[in-house]
């Protein structure tokens, strides 16, 4: 692979994907971000190397259109929640435009992929099927590019923690809002949250390095914690005194089932069921990868307090300046 690449980024304007690009084009890559809301995306066109498409990803004929001339795609879209409880919406997201993005490079001739999964992924005819529609319809993700004859990377990040992610922001949110005692589900599951810089540091790797072909990557970070021992360490973090109340896997599944009918889906039944199997890794892949993974507690008061996409756009400006 030449040592500048051509890349198109799929979900290249979100929480990973805008630091992605900001890194990939700082190194002299040319990178390709399509998106539905190209208003949303005026940070990342600062950077003289990115291209930012408006257009829809679903539509028949786009991602070819949008490969040609690529060395590689990079795959890093994924929805937690879907509008209806039937799997569907996790399917268009993750396995349907997988499929779509493999026979698209075919056609583009891009014979190299990165797809960004989940930890614990697995379709429903593995051995140990996965226990939700995200991770079921990931795993299905991730046999279609094994079997498509590209050369393939795929990245398996535990929940991913930084400035504007979705999980440790979330609970703190959530704890600003709820006085005295904050009723938690699924208390005991387990985690290695991953820094967002150290999944984009292994993107940034795989893309490089032709060695990764073929390969999975899980990606975690040092330590594991239960939920309680997170949502505590983001209560103190923040200086809020709350009891936290784990319940038990019944009232867990029931508060779920509500949720299931709150607007924003702050929790769902699907994620229920994703908290039943631990978000912790067998294999270092950050290791693997010559990374050395950023711990947690060093990291959250910068993760919950940090600028988020503001301040990515001011540090794009500096970039921009240089």
């Amino acid at each position: 692979m030449p040592a500048m690449v051509s890349g198109c980024i799929l979900g290249g304007s979100g929480f990973v994907g805008s630091r992605l690009v900001a890194h990939l084009a700082n190194a002299g890559h040319a990178v390709t971000v399509p998106t539905r809301y190209p208003e949303r995306c005026r940070h990342l066109r600062l950077l003289p190397t990115v291209r930012v498409i408006h257009a829809d990803i679903h539509a028949p004929g786009m991602l070819e259109q949008l490969l040609r001339g690529a060395d590689v795609a990079i795959n890093l879209v994924g929805i937690l929640n879907e509008t209806g409880r039937d799997g569907a919406g996790f399917r268009r997201a993750h396995v349907e435009l997988t499929r779509r993005l493999i026979e698209a490079c075919g056609a583009a001739g891009v014979d190299r992929l990165i797809q960004v999964s989940a930890l614990n992924a697995a379709s429903p005819d593995a051995a140990n099927p996965a226990t939700s529609h995200y991770l079921r319809s990931k795993g299905e993700a991730e046999a279609l590019v094994r079997a498509s004859g590209l050369r393939w990377t795929i990245l398996q990040p535990s929940v991913i923690f930084g400035p504007g992610d979705s999980f440790l922001n979330r609970f703190a949110s959530l704890l600003r809002v709820v006085p005295l005692a904050f009723p938690l589900a699924m208390p005991d599951a387990r985690f290695s949250p991953v820094d967002v810089a150290d999944v984009v540091e292994a993107i940034a790797r795989a893309v490089r390095d032709p060695a990764t072909a073929g390969r999975t990557y899980q990606l975690c970070g040092p330590d594991t914690f239960t939920l309680r021992e997170l949502v505590r360490m983001v209560a103190g973090t923040l200086g809020l005194r709350r009891r936290i109340i784990g319940l038990p896997r019944p009232l867990s599944r029931l508060q779920a089932a509500v949720m299931d009918f709150v607007p924003g889906k702050p929790f769902s039944t699907d994620n229920y069921r994703s908290l039943l199997t631990d978000s912790v890794g067998d294999t270092d892949g950050l290791r693997a990868l010559g990374i050395q993974p950023r711990p947690l507690q060093p990291n959250l008061a910068d993760a919950l307090g940090g600028a988020g996409l503001p301040g990515i756009r001011d540090s794009y400006r500096q970039q921009a300046r240089r």
